[in-house]
């Protein structure tokens, strides 16, 4: 188990970078994004993954690991857009963006840890495929819940898909470096 915590640190820390040096470039762009468009950006880069991985190859350089990345740092910007406000994210200069940033890993952490737990790590045995069906499949959960206006009778809401999201693109992280 503290190898899984130290590897997902290290995977976090990386996606950590990758967002705070976009944000160097772009800004806060992202903040206009309603959070279905983010949802469908998401989509876009799971389903980008899953068709490298059906057909064993690609013509666009970049390879999967990056997607991985962006699945992480759109769920955190949704999760950020969950809790704050298009202005308020605005108003965040970077190290408080930074500490936002932190506070959603943090959550992400967390839960991964309770889950690690009970289910044994059993996401080591896991192909990265599957991973990737598993993200595609909370995308479109997250799709029908948005559709429904947020609002679900008996299931998990937008929050919990998205950690989930973020924890299962962190494990794909973890098992493509190894």
């Amino acid at each position: 188990m503290q190898k899984t915590l130290e590897q997902y640190q290290n995977a976090m820390a990386t996606c950590k970078k990758v967002f705070m040096t976009k944000n160097e470039d772009y800004g806060k762009a992202w903040r206009i994004l309603r959070l279905s468009s983010l949802t469908d950006q998401m989509y876009i880069k799971a389903r980008r993954i899953r068709s490298i991985e059906e057909q064993g190859e690609q013509k666009i350089e970049e390879g999967v690991i990056p997607e991985f990345i962006g699945l992480v740092n759109y769920g955190i910007m949704a999760l950020m857009k969950l809790v704050r406000s298009e202005q308020e994210l605005e108003q965040l200069d970077t190290a408080q963006l930074a500490h936002a940033y932190d506070e959603l890993a943090d959550s992400s952490y967390s839960l991964m840890q309770k889950k690690n737990h009970d289910y044994g790590e059993a996401w080591r045995n896991m192909r990265v495929s599957s991973l990737t069906d598993l993200i595609l499949m909370k995308l479109l959960r997250i799709r029908q819940i948005e559709d429904n206006e947020g609002q679900t009778l008996d299931s998990e809401g937008l929050d919990a898909n998205y950690i989930d999201i973020i924890n299962y693109s962190i494990f794909a992280l973890i098992r493509l470096e190894e």
